[in-house]
């Protein structure tokens, strides 16, 4: 199996960038979601190579971490009887 091109994976890997970036967002994460919309906007925005996918495949996964280690919290927090956000 051959892998994608840049050219092919950057449309679908930012449009994944995008969905966590609403989900951050509807965890209240609305400074990350701009500092993330931002850096990958940027990236987006230039060559479509190699390092390109490299870089906004860097920021799905933290933008990931992100909105998993929040959402972890506030599941904790409501738990416990208390709304964390």
């Amino acid at each position: 199996m051959q892998a994608q091109s840049p050219a092919e994976a950057l449309p679908e890997l930012y449009r994944a960038i995008l969905d966590s970036i609403a989900e951050l967002e509807r965890l209240g994460e609305r400074r990350e979601a701009g500092r993330v919309r931002e850096e990958a906007s940027r990236i987006y925005s230039r060559s479509w190579d190699e390092p390109a996918r490299r870089e906004l495949d860097a920021i799905l996964r933290r933008a990931d971490r992100t909105a998993t280690r929040r959402d972890t919290g506030r599941q904790r927090g409501l738990r416990r009887g208390t709304a964390a956000g």
